[in-house]
């Protein structure tokens, strides 16, 4: 496997040539400019190549394992955490109240992308803890965030969130585990979860639980759920928290991929945990965590689908096989065939779309939190909350195709474990089903996120990306995604007042359909900015020209195929099958 080399290039060129990043700071009041931000993404990048890259396949070999109850993690992670948070990287984006830098969030997603590049399973223990703090600070007591968020932030204590049970996954209105009030304020939970990543370790530390539990008399269904803080250890009577929690690791799931991740079977045995939030209104808190937990899955499918790229690309330079197209030589690196450069061509082309569009989102969310203006705050939160299934969803099933095409330039040797691509197919797959799966994520965005407002919100992005798209007409890149934005508009309008039904035969379909007018979008934004006569330059328009030509046709597939596909699934019953 060749070493990792972060894209520091492409992120400086998106920073300073096309998502305006020193305006949109100055937008929010932010001191950081498009320098300040490089040399953090630089200094992240070394750190995921020179430190955590190393150890991505042993820890893939040697995985997680349960060792008389406790999760012992691949040697060499535990000492890479505590170098990881002595670094400072647990709090790159965390609210300075809470001991953290309050960068800007597109660093934080962009260093998620170089985390999920070289050590997906590794890169998970700092994603679900930052999505821990994020639904402690929205909703716990101002004494649950004083005692548990700091050393969160710091990277001394990690979080992890537990809502799946057996019988209950994404229908959560299934769920059993219990919750019974203490005298002392506190509540006793019981019951079994499972598929918890980052349940457990070995770093040192406490590991903080968001827990989903039922009240007694709860209503029943997702309005009788509540959310608890259930730490691994309890504070004991000299302030420090070394008394062992009611809380244990039952097993290790085992699994496909992600085999370093520690995925948990925990049981609750009348563990001690607190309310967050208000009663029966857990579910709309751990939402908080999740939603922050789908762009960071999202971006695990682009940051796989990058690091395929990058090793792919440097094999077909250096393998040689079959003869020159003219036949004059024998044999050629296989980059010179010409199904090899289409295989990358598609990998390289949905990569630097994503990063863009992950950078523009993560600027929305940015803005969102910290813009002066209240419209401005709520209509940039509001198109952070209809691109989130979009990333989540698209990215990842994009970010597992590549690997899968990238495994393929390797023939052969891509299904040999020595390479490392079998091991990309095997950790991307997961990325298309947790934090709620595609399906779901489909669904969302086509029954919950498009009638935002009235649909004023899906027709304010469809607006943003045409005005866009009208600067720079005359460009290819700009008339193709312009008749995909039309197809776009129209099935919007048709699923609108479309039963759930015929919304379901759709999602799917639809999403992907939303995902290429909005890389279309951001291909057309890069070519604009790429009129010089660098390298990095002519290739940008050579592969927005690529995406325009093979891979924005398939918006006209779907869109035809939406109506029928459609027909079809709504002809077909469940009985039919």
């Amino acid at each position: 496997m060749l070493n990792y080399v972060p894209p520091i290039d492409d992120y400086r060129f998106l920073l300073t040539q096309v998502l305006g990043f020193d305006q949109a700071m100055a937008d929010i009041g932010k001191e950081v400019d498009a320098d300040l931000a490089v040399a953090v993404l630089e200094e992240a990048g070394r750190m995921c190549a020179d430190r955590l890259h190393p150890l991505n396949r042993h820890g893939d070999e040697q995985g997680s394992r349960l060792v008389d109850g406790s999760v012992k993690t691949p040697d060499g992670f535990a000492e890479a955490w505590r170098d990881f948070a002595a670094a400072g990287w647990p709090s790159l984006s965390a609210d300075p109240e809470y001991g953290g830098q309050g960068l800007p969030f597109i660093l934080q997603l962009w260093l998620d992308e170089m985390l999920a590049a070289t050590n997906l399973s590794f890169g998970l223990f700092p994603g679900l803890t930052r999505g821990a703090c994020e639904a402690i600070i929205a909703h716990a007591s101002a004494p649950l965030k004083a005692t548990y968020v700091p050393p969160m932030v710091s990277g001394a204590w990690t979080g992890a969130m537990a809502l799946t049970e057996s019988g209950a996954g994404t229908d959560l209105a299934l769920l059993k585990t219990r919750a019974m009030p203490q005298e002392d304020g506190s509540h006793a939970i019981t019951g079994q979860k499972i598929f918890i990543s980052s349940g457990d370790h070995d770093f040192g530390g406490n590991v903080i639980h968001l827990v989903l539990a039922r009240l007694p008399e709860a209503p029943a269904g997702v309005k009788g759920i509540s959310l608890f803080l259930v730490p691994k250890y309890l504070p004991d009577a000299d302030g420090g928290f070394t008394i062992r929690n009611a809380m244990s690791v039952g097993a290790l799931e085992k699994k496909m991929g992600i085999h370093a991740q520690p995925t948990c079977v925990m049981n609750y045995d009348g563990a001690t945990g607190w309310l967050v939030g208000e009663p029966h209104k857990g579910l709309a808190a751990m939402f908080t965590m999740m939603n922050a937990e789908r762009l960071m899955v999202g971006i695990q499918g682009l940051g796989i689908a990058g690091a395929s790229y990058q090793q792919a690309a440097g094999y077909a330079k250096e393998r040689l096989q079959g003869r020159s197209a003219d036949g004059a030589r024998n044999p050629v690196a296989i980059i010179e065939h010409a199904d090899v450069r289409r295989m990358l061509l598609n990998v390289r082309a949905f990569v630097e779309a994503g990063r863009a569009l992950a950078g523009w989102t993560a600027l929305q969310l940015d803005r969102a939190h910290h813009h002066p203006d209240a419209g401005e705050r709520a209509k940039a939160d509001a198109l952070v909350a209809l691109l989130t299934p979009v990333v989540k969803a698209a990215f990842t099933d994009f970010g597992f195709e590549s690997a899968v095409q990238a495994q393929q330039v390797f023939g052969g040797h891509g299904y040999i474990r020595e390479w490392g691509m079998e091991q990309y197919v095997r950790d991307a797959r997961i990325a298309q089903i947790y934090e709620g799966t595609n399906g779901v994520q489909a669904m969302d965005l086509v029954g919950r996120k498009l009638p935002m407002a009235g649909g004023a919100v899906v027709e304010g992005f469809l607006a943003l990306v045409e005005a866009d798209l009208d600067a720079a007409a005359g460009l290819d890149i700009a008339a193709k995604t312009a008749e995909a934005l039309a197809l776009l508009r129209g099935v919007t309008i048709s699923l609108r007042g479309a039963g759930a039904d015929a919304a379901g035969a759709a999602a799917v379909d639809y999403l992907r359909l939303f995902a290429l007018v909005s890389m279309g979008w951001m291909w057309t934004r890069m070519a604009v900015a790429a009129q010089g006569s660098t390298p990095l330059h002519e290739a940008k328009r050579a592969v927005a020209d690529y995406f325009a030509q093979h891979m924005l046709p398939q918006a006209h597939g779907l869109a035809s195929g939406i109506a029928a596909g459609e027909a079809t699934i709504m002809a077909l019953g469940a009985d039919a099958f």
